[in-house]
């Protein structure tokens, strides 16, 4: 496949309630890479395997949540093109100059029927993996690859209402595919829905949610099985709290688990998950399989997963 337009998810600005407690959680536990404290306090986080400045911004409030989240497009002249697209689709596009995001090109800025904020942007600046491009190797020096031995920001979920116009816009302008989708099995009416510019299961997802503008998780990807029980004993060690434990989901395929930081704001880590191209089709699942969809390995949906957004 030939990535262009939207490439991927490239950054998720989280409000947190305690910097010294998130910064313990996302740094020290998770393993992220902590490159740079900023503006208001902010702190910003890399992955080990990402060659991008910095993929997590955390900023202190007095609630939790989601502040915007950003994709990375081809290159700047994808800017230009998508900015009149959005606009025709029906939002205000804010147009922010290079540099007032740190190590960062300029952007678009709007926000969703939803009511998220979301951000695109084509430059940011490459720092590295730490294994250099020549002659790159396989592995790190020791003490990279850390805690949970996560390797790069993967996706978000996001909750709110009108999720079937926030699909038209990413399937019409950014040109994602519908890759799976969770409908009511009496009303057919969308429940959530996964879409993908890539050739993962999603990049994004989408929950029905009365509130606008609501956070359900952000994703981080690990290499492996194995390496999604590691980061259970890690949070067994640390009696960091689980919404659900190693599990696998329906929709994706992926191994799972599910823990909150100390604000409250869900996080999640897992590995695996089906290749998705762009003639695969659509799957569906309903509400009659709702347990199997959310986690396939005891078929039993959680409340929790479904109502705790931030």
């Amino acid at each position: 496949m030939a990535l262009r337009g939207l490439l991927r998810l490239g950054e998720v600005a989280i409000r947190v309630l305690d910097m010294a407690a998130a910064r313990e959680h996302y740094g020290r536990r998770l393993g992220l890479h902590e490159v740079m404290q900023g503006e208001g306090g902010r702190v910003y986080y890399k992955a080990w395997d990402e060659h991008d400045h910095h993929c997590l911004v955390l900023r202190e409030a007095d609630s939790a949540g989601m502040d915007y989240f950003a994709f990375k497009v081809y290159d700047d002249a994808t800017l230009t093109e998508l900015a009149p697209k959005i606009e025709a689709f029906g939002l205000k596009v804010e147009h922010i100059a290079a540099g007032v995001y740190p190590y960062s090109g300029r952007r678009l800025q709007f926000r969703l029927p939803s009511g998220h904020l979301m951000q695109l942007y084509a430059h940011k600046e490459q720092i590295g993996n730490t294994l250099g491009t020549r002659n790159p190797g396989v592995m790190p020096d020791e003490g990279v690859i850390r805690g949970f031995r996560i390797n790069r920001l993967d996706h978000c979920l996001l909750g709110g209402p009108n999720i079937d116009q926030n699909a038209r816009l990413f399937r019409e302008v950014f040109e994602f595919d519908l890759s799976e989708r969770l409908i009511d099995v009496d009303s057919e009416a969308s429940l959530a829905l996964f879409l993908s510019c890539s050739t993962k299961p999603h990049d994004v997802a989408f929950v029905l949610q009365p509130e606008e503008a609501r956070f359900h998780h952000v994703s981080f990807l690990l290499e492996s099985t194995y390496d999604v029980i590691h980061a259970a004993d890690l949070i067994g060690k640390y009696r960091i709290p689980v919404d659900v434990g190693p599990n696998r989901h329906g929709v994706t395929r992926g191994a799972t688990i599910y823990f909150f930081d100390p604000s409250g704001n869900r996080n999640e880590v897992f590995s695996g998950g089906y290749v998705h191209y762009p003639d695969t089709p659509t799957l569906t699942w309903d509400t009659s399989e709702l347990g199997a969809a959310t986690f396939a390995q005891d078929n039993i949906p959680r409340e929790s997963f479904l109502t705790v957004l931030t």
